[in-house]
């Protein structure tokens, strides 16, 4: 009978001779062991008759203490030969030059141009000649993926072989910095990318002129760029997966180009002449010399046209010490800047705009900006510029779904993030805005004059 009908009949039943006499309280104790009682026959039972539970592997492992030495050193042994494991378990070099020997061998005509073919079934062949570190390349589904146009049904060995260099080169780069994971949960804390990055500047020849007393600056340059993308929350870690899915890797890699041009370097955050210069501001910036700057000094960056509103905002939100910023903070303030259609960047001067931290620009946020840039045209002997015309411009060009409130999401969506914020922080910024039309027909008669000359 099940517990539930019995406790339910045995409550249910009237009471009789000394039972009467029970106060409410022995009643409630009674209730309780009966209920007790019965639940733990039932649960009883169940346990005789399932023993899945048993089954179920365990999933938490507790991390060791600090003081619990011989454990933490077990681990970071286990981790070490794990890592090692793996790393033997990808294509070297002697490898991947046969693979190519093997794919070349099998190609199946005609060539399209000089791009050399191979179909499905010499692809499998090369499978089963290349031995089992390459069976995992060799499927239908990387088959199909690789497959465009081609009238014959092939994909390009050129391509199929870039493919499996960049999984290796990502496995390769993946255990390098798992190296640095000390905690080991599969993120890089900020001291961890340090180490990383100072390792690796021996390796890259664009980062040869660079003296060793700038290893220090170089080294917070290049980190804080991961950071500010990818750390939006300011947690102080970064998922290895989310630093191999972005293309800063790839970027501080292009170093190794000893041939890259100048172009590609000045473009580059992490190339020698970016660092150089990004420092060297930070550097003319400070007139007092103190290693850091006060409100004072930061209004001369750029064309030093920013408005006293959106710096005193700066030095509210961001971390100074005794109100004067550091090179680290100033760094997220230049990234910010020269990078305003990034997400991240929008979400840095998004919240240094929302005065009233309500997550969203209404009517009075924009207007607390923008009358700055009207003073600051006065000054410069503009004519200022109606509030007005400038706040329906500004819900034109986001749309935002709420038409009285401007979010994060407004802006990023509308592509016109950058614009807005320009317009409300930096003078000539704005006056740029107001000229395009006539900026942009000068341009063109500079280039019209060009042509004919």
């Amino acid at each position: 009978m099940d517990w539930k009908e019995v406790l339910r009949r045995r409550l249910a039943a009237p009471d009789t001779g000394p039972q009467k006499k029970k106060n409410e309280q022995e009643l409630k104790e009674e209730e309780m062991d009966l209920f007790t009682k019965y639940y733990s026959e039932w649960k009883g039972g169940r346990k005789n008759t399932n023993e899945f539970y048993k089954t179920i592997p365990r999933f938490y492992y507790r991390l060791p203490a600090e003081d619990e030495v011989l454990l933490q050193k077990l681990r970071e042994e286990s981790r070490a030969v794990f890592l090692q494991r793996k790393s033997r378990e990808l294509l070297d070099n002697e490898e991947l030059q046969n693979l190519w020997f093997l794919l070349d061998k099998h190609q199946t005509p005609p060539m399209i141009g000089e791009e050399a073919m191979i179909n499905y079934e010499n692809f499998l062949k090369v499978g089963e000649k290349a031995g089992p570190k390459c069976k995992q390349f060799f499927t239908a589904k990387v088959f199909a993926k690789l497959l465009h146009t081609d009238s014959y049904g092939r994909i390009s060995i050129m391509q199929f072989f870039n493919y499996v260099m960049r999984k290796v080169w990502l496995h390769q780069t993946r255990i390098g910095l798992s190296l640095y994971d000390v905690a080991g949960q599969g993120y890089l804390r900020e001291s961890d990318l340090e180490n990383y990055i100072l390792e690796l500047i021996p390796t890259l020849p664009q980062l040869d002129g660079l003296e060793k007393s700038f290893y220090s600056f170089y080294v917070c340059t290049a980190v804080r760029k991961f950071f500010f993308f990818l750390d939006p929350l300011r947690t102080g870690k970064i998922k290895i997966q989310d630093i191999l899915a972005c293309s800063f890797l790839d970027d501080l890699l292009e170093l190794r180009d000893e041939e890259l041009s100048k172009e590609s370097q000045e473009t580059n955050w992490f190339s020698a002449p970016s660092a150089l210069r990004v420092y060297g501001q930070y550097l003319n910036l400070d007139k007092d010399h103190n290693g850091m700057l006060s409100k004072e000094e930061l209004s001369r960056y750029g064309t030093a046209t920013m408005t006293n509103v959106f710096l005193d905002r700066v030095f509210q939100e961001c971390l100074t010490y005794d109100g004067e910023m550091d090179y680290k903070t100033y760094l997220d303030f230049v990234l910010a800047l020269e990078n305003r259609k990034e997400p991240a960047a929008l979400q840095y001067i998004f919240k240094l705009l929302d005065i009233e931290n309500k997550g969203y620009l209404n009517v009075f946020s924009l207007n607390y900006f923008f009358r700055a840039i009207q003073e600051l045209m006065k000054i410069h002997g503009q004519d200022p510029v109606s509030f007005q015309d400038v706040k329906d411009e500004i819900f034109d060009m986001v749309k935002p779904k709420d038409p009285l409130k401007i979010s994060l999401q407004d802006l990023i969506n509308s592509n016109q993030g950058d614009t807005v914020t320009t317009i409300l922080i930096d003078l000539n910024g704005f006056w740029t805005y107001e000229n395009r039309e006539a900026l942009v027909a000068n341009d063109n008669e500079n280039s019209t004059d060009l042509d004919e000359t």
